[in-house]
């Protein structure tokens, strides 16, 4: 699978770039919606039938099938789970999915992860992106994730989402490092060092602090997942530097004190 995503200001465009994207011949199954808030009216107007994702289901215990006029304006039926997400609050994820990708990232413990993922092909999901995902939510913006099958079903998936006034995951997440950026440069300044000469690879560290397979953990304790995955800067000073403050930023999300930095 390729994943598809685009980040809404108003959940309005989102649900309206949904029906785009339905129209255009994509299925339920395809499309996902993460929602910042939880309107229990809504929720509870969304007629609740036996799970039809029987993992997520089970690993949720909130999830609905049923009618998505209620909740989105969808015309069609979706799984939909109300969820908790440290640092972030109540999160809508409608979609068969949108629960999983959360759950991913903390919000379900391991073993329920692979509970939410039965009988749904985990190729392509987006995980490694799901910090921009949270930024966006912390933000009041929705975000839509399609996962589609090949290259120009990519191509006209995402020009629908722009067209639609979505903001697309690389300038949302350049968004989100410019919203660090000068404070990460002043806390590096205080240690004797410049920003400028090494961004790249401290930005790198940074946003690997927020990879699922990091959260929580030391440097020595994933150095083997970052040599893999960052090859070319994972031993740099600079890139450490970044994933010790990446780390600090992230427990400083959970704790909801992102401005204490």
């Amino acid at each position: 699978m390729i994943s598809v995503v685009g980040v809404f200001a108003s959940r309005t465009d989102a649900d309206f770039a949904v029906n785009k994207l339905l129209s255009a011949g994509l299925t339920k199954d395809q499309i996902n919606l993460l929602i910042p808030g939880s309107d229990t009216d809504e929720l509870a107007a969304v007629p609740v039938e036996d799970m039809e994702e029987r993992g997520v289901g089970e690993a949720l215990g909130g999830v609905i099938g049923g009618t998505m006029g209620a909740v989105s304006g969808w015309s069609l039926g979706a799984a939909v789970a109300s969820l908790f997400i440290p640092g972030i609050g109540q999160v809508i994820a409608i979609g068969a999915t949108a629960a999983a990708i959360l759950g991913v990232g903390g919000a379900i413990g391991g073993a329920k992860v692979a509970e939410a993922l039965e009988d749904i092909s985990s190729k392509g999901l987006p995980h490694d992106e799901l910090f921009v995902y949270e930024d966006a939510l912390r933000h009041g913006r929705s975000v839509v994730i399609a996962l589609v099958n090949h290259e120009s079903q990519r191509k006209a998936t995402q020009e629908i989402l722009t067209s639609s006034g979505a903001e697309s995951l690389d300038a949302a997440r350049d968004d989100w490092w410019l919203g660090l950026r000068d404070v990460e440069a002043e806390e590096y300044q205080r240690k004797g060092h410049d920003l400028k000469g090494c961004e790249s690879s401290y930005r790198c560290g940074f946003e690997a602090a927020q990879h699922p397979f990091a959260r929580g953990k030391s440097y020595t304790q994933v150095v083997t997942e970052l040599k893999q995955k960052y090859p070319d800067k994972y031993g740099d000073d600079a890139f450490r530097d970044g994933y010790e403050r990446g780390r600090h930023y992230h427990e400083k999300a959970l704790e909801g004190h992102l401005q204490a930095q």
